[in-house]
């Protein structure tokens, strides 16, 4: 695994049962979006940027959305600047869909599922009762949106599909660790690198989280809205946090959901990782001891054992998969760390585990695969982990200190031991074309109105300590805990969160610091 930040997929994960489902029957969702015309709202220009006035002024043409035959959505194309430095380096576009609200009289909420690289065009278009919950959608024109560099928008392009495959799965000949397994995996970076910069058409230096709340800004005013109201999960909530930083007077009612700590660097982000998903592998291994249908036994300590033995066997002799790939303990973590995103997944987990325990990878195959967007007929729904690595290695300075480097990978192997032996890689942004403009420092977005922060106890993906300590720097921060696992905690089940957030969102009403909700 690289010690950057994994996929955060955010809600999404959420639905990983029914995506599995269709997929072992060969089914692809097609999205399917409304008969629906609107007319685009003036565009509100308070403190345009200067330079900026086109941008800023353009209207918007909404449209029934490509495929759709019913509903309630539309769609449009935003036009922004490439370069927010520079008004004449040139301009990319944003897809946008709407799902207009029961009564608009509240205007836009704009949302994000996480990531980096997730499309949240197609978060809304699943489903945005689903994205929200019912009562947001109502109250709000529920606003998806697919970043630069991500999916419909002006979209990082790298591989296709069997390149992708052979990046992702193939096995190194040589050893883990040793000289030849670097070598060839900093080959196949250089490849990736390489297929990025010649399929790209020059935007990878310009895949920054700042330049994409610069956009989230061009958004909020081109819909007409004086304030930015924002519901962000994982990633996106290091895009909202970034927003209330350089617009802080323009925050209206902001929510970050299974937050990212923006103070920390990349080492630090991947040691934090390694540990939460360790401590909720745990946390499902004791589920499994407690059912009829584990295929462990003993305690967590024996179990978890076992799994190591598992992963170890698997990377010395690949399992083959019947559509002919291999399963080694890469793909194979990456399929453990796509359940341990929703705990409604872990019955996929157990089925894969035990399957591959008797020598069959596929349903582990279909758990990673689902982590990367990839189809039954492989090919790639989106280009998130393009998106992905494009956003990482611009957003993160290098960590080239080896002292350090030591310090992190002693750390994991301590506190989380199952996965350490896999989790560090060979890293692709050491190769980036560009060199990385972001900086990790505490955000405080003084004077920016309440900002809530939803964390859950044992979130794997985005631990409980980041959401501590984004409500901890930000000014007007306010923390409210989910009990549980999983990752984010909006919109799963949760009454007291559930009805925190709404009534931030619908009323204005700012929720008790602090509040714990069991």
């Amino acid at each position: 695994m690289n010690n950057r930040p994994r996929r955060l997929v955010a809600v999404v994960a959420a639905v990983l049962a029914a995506a599995l489902a269709l997929s072992a029957c060969g089914i692809l969702w097609d999205p399917k979006t409304p008969d629906a015309t609107a007319p685009s709202q003036s565009p509100n220009l308070d403190d345009v940027p200067a330079g900026f006035e086109d941008f800023y002024g353009q209207s918007l043409a909404w449209e029934r959305c490509e495929g759709a035959d019913s509903g309630d959505y539309d769609c449009t194309t935003v036009t922004a600047p490439l370069d927010w430095a520079d008004p004449e380096a040139g301009e990319i576009e944003l897809a946008v869909i709407r799902r207009a609200a029961d009564d608009s009289a509240r205007g836009s909420l704009l949302t994000n599922p996480g990531g980096p690289g997730a499309s949240g065009y197609d978060l809304i278009a699943e489903s945005a009762q689903f994205a929200v919950g019912e009562e947001l959608a109502a109250a709000y024109d529920v606003i998806g949106f697919d970043p630069r560099g991500v999916g419909r928008s002006t979209a990082v392009t790298c591989l296709d599909p069997r390149a992708m495959d052979a990046y992702l799965f193939d096995i190194p000949a040589d050893p883990r660790g040793s000289a030849g397994w670097e070598a060839e995996l900093t080959e196949r970076n250089d490849e990736f690198v390489q297929a990025c910069v010649d399929g790209s058409d020059g935007i990878l230096p310009y895949i920054t989280t700042d330049n994409a709340a610069r956009d989230l800004d061009l958004l909020r005013a081109v819909l007409g809205d004086a304030q930015l109201n924002y519901l962000g999960y994982s990633y996106g909530t290091f895009l909202g946090a970034t927003y209330a930083k350089l617009f802080p007077a323009k925050v209206g009612r902001l929510v970050l959901d299974g937050a990212i700590d923006p103070s920390i660097p990349g080492l630090d982000v991947g040691t934090t990782q390694a540990i939460g998903f360790e401590s909720a592998l745990r946390a499902y291994m004791a589920d499994c001891l407690d059912g009829d249908d584990c295929p462990f036994s003993g305690s967590v300590d024996e179990a978890m054992a076992d799994l190591g033995t598992l992963l170890a066997s698997v990377d010395r002799s690949p399992l083959p998969a019947s559509d002919g790939r291999e399963l080694g303990a890469d793909a194979l973590l990456t399929g453990i760390i796509a359940a341990l995103y929703a705990q409604e997944s872990w019955t996929y987990l157990t089925a894969a585990l035990d399957d591959a325990l008797s020598g069959n990878p596929d349903t582990a195959f279909l758990l990673a695969d689902f982590y990367y967007g990839r189809t039954p007929d492989g090919t790639y729904e989106d280009n998130s982990t393009e998106a992905f690595r494009a956003y990482n290695c611009m957003d993160y300075p290098l960590d080239t200190d080896e002292a350090d480097q030591a310090a992190a990978e002693a750390t994991i192997a301590e506190k989380a031991p199952t996965i350490a032996p896999y989790w560090q890689g060979v890293d692709v942004c050491a190769v980036w074309p560009a060199e990385p403009t972001g900086v990790r420092e505490p955000i405080v977005a003084e004077g920016a109105a309440p900002i809530v922060v939803v964390g859950t106890t044992n979130d794997p993906a985005t631990p409980y300590s980041w959401s501590e300590s984004l409500a901890e720097q930000l000014s007007s921060g306010v923390l409210v805990t989910r009990v549980g696992e999983g990752h984010t905690g909006f919109n799963k089940g949760n009454a007291c969160v559930d009805d925190a957030v709404v009534a931030y969102l619908i009323d204005g009403t700012v929720p008790e610091d602090g509040l714990r909700c069991g």
